[in-house]
């Protein structure tokens, strides 16, 4: 697993990348009630907004961390948007592609998520 400094952490099996957002966002953002995804097929740019999450506190925007394609999103979550703040790591919200593999490299690994953090 691999985290960003946005508190996503991306999970890549044989090419296909899945994101979520971690534990301490979740916590952060309080009761999610709502999760706009992207489309599948959707091709992304790095940086570029492609979630939306609204929480009883506040609306977030979860950003594209690689370049590449949408490749499944996590349709439990239009139905039940709560599963992530039950678990963060299992509710996760699209699987992608991506051009740029190697930018997997240069994001935190676990230890360096938590020092992050504070944890």
């Amino acid at each position: 697993m691999k985290y960003t400094e946005e508190h996503e952490w991306l999970d890549d099996k044989d090419g296909i990348v899945t994101v979520g957002i971690t534990g301490h966002a979740a916590t952060q953002l309080g009761d999610v009630v709502f999760v706009d995804l992207p489309d599948v097929g959707q091709t992304v740019s790095k940086g570029e907004e492609i979630v939306v999450i609204e929480s009883v506190k506040a609306a977030s925007d979860i950003m594209a961390p690689l370049d590449g394609e949408i490749v499944e999103v996590n349709d439990a979550l239009a139905d039940a948007p709560g599963l992530v703040n039950e678990d963060a790591e299992a509710a996760w919200f699209f699987r992608m592609t991506t051009t740029t593999p190697e930018e997997l490299d240069g994001l935190m690994d676990e230890d360096a998520y938590k020092d992050f953090v504070g944890d």
